[in-house]
C-alpha cells in the first residue's frame, strides 16, 4: 500500500530489547470528497509508522515534512487510562520517498528480494551526468 502524507511530529529512534533500532513517527493524509447533498466533506486518516531499516533516516523525518511511504497497514486495539476502548492504524514502511522541502532527493528503501537493508539515492543536482 502507498500513502501521502504530513508527519505530524518528528520522528523518534527507540531501542527494542534485542538491540534493534526503529523509527516511529507518525503521518497524516487527507482526503475530499463531495456528499450526496453536494458537500465537500474533508476527512484526515492518522498513521502510527514504524521503519525498521536504518535510523538515520530519522534526522530527515520532522513535522510537516511531506512524505509517501510504501508498506503494509495494520490495526492495533488497546484500552486507554480512561478505560475506554481505543483502536488505531499502524503503517509498517518499508520505502520512504521525500517530497518538497528537502534540497535534494532521499529515498530509502527496502530490497525485499535479497534480505538486505539498503539506502538508496541520496544524491544532489551536482550528481547528475549533464
Amino acid at each position: 500500500m502507498n500513502i501521502i502524507g504530513r508527519l505530524t511530529r518528528d520522528a523518534e529512534v527507540r531501542t527494542t530489547s534485542q538491540d534493534k533500532q526503529v523509527v516511529n513517527f507518525s503521518v497524516a493524509t487527507n482526503e475530499s470528497y463531495k456528499n450526496k447533498q453536494g458537500e465537500r466533506i474533508e476527512q484526515t486518516t492518522y498513521f502510527d509508522c514504524a521503519y525498521w531499516l536504518s535510523a538515520k533516516v530519522a534526522s530527515l523525518l520532522t513535522k510537516g515534512t511531506l512524505v509517501e511511504l510504501t508498506g503494509r497497514v495494520s490495526t492495533r486495539a488497546w484500552t486507554g487510562k480512561d478505560g475506554e476502548p481505543k483502536a488505531g492504524l499502524n503503517f509498517h514502511t518499508s520505502n520512504i520517498k521525500f517530497h518538497g522541502g528537502i534540497k535534494r532527493t532521499e529515498t530509502v528503501q527496502a530490497t525485499a528480494q535479497t534480505g538486505s537493508n539498503s539506502t538508496a539515492g541520496k544524491g544532489t543536482e551536482d550528481d547528475l551526468p549533464f
